[in-house]
């Protein structure tokens, strides 16, 4: 029984670990989840016999997870927003993002808010084209500045990671 738990472990170890290998390239590249899957690695961590529980640690970054998840959709339309875009920029910022994830096309996730926002603001103003492309370079700017607190969080999620492996390594190797 003792090598069940022991095999059990490293299988979870090595799960967490691909989990956040997972997530931090996941955070800059969206075809991948980012910060959840980080969290499902700390998870898989809390879940071997060798560590202990700490719902605190658990809790605090699932709830920060979960903010940050909302934020990527929110931080592009606010981009738009703050650069002087329109209600029609911001709707176009989120249609063009989940046409960007979905379209099988390279940078689509960038690509699809900067088009999207532009459209919209065309639309809405068809002879103010400084200002379409004005907005669409905030939706282009807050995409960026979402993934960078996305990859931000999950760098520490995996320094977490390897901190608790670190000092339960007695226990588990």
């Amino acid at each position: 029984m003792l090598i069940y738990k022991n095999i059990m472990d490293s299988l979870l170890i090595l799960l967490g670990f691909i989990c956040m290998i997972v997530g931090v390239f996941g955070s800059f590249l969206p075809v991948l989840p980012g910060l959840s899957s980080c969290w499902v690695g700390l998870l898989l961590l809390y879940l071997t016999k060798a560590v202990e529980n700490n719902y605190w640690v658990l809790g605090i970054t699932f709830v920060l997870m979960v903010i940050i998840t909302i934020l990527d959709y929110v931080i592009p339309a606010k981009g738009t927003k703050k650069f002087g875009g329109s209600s029609y920029g911001v709707w176009g910022t989120n249609i063009g993002l989940i046409i960007g994830i979905l379209a099988p096309i390279p940078f689509g996730v960038v690509i699809g808010p900067f088009v999207g926002a532009l459209i919209g603001e065309l639309l809405y103003d068809s002879q103010n084209h400084k200002r379409a492309l004005k907005a669409a370079t905030g939706s282009v700017l807050g995409f960026l500045a979402s993934s960078f607190v996305n990859f931000l969080f999950s760098i520490i999620y995996l320094g977490i990671f390897l901190t608790v492996l670190w000092q339960n390594r007695a226990l588990i190797f």
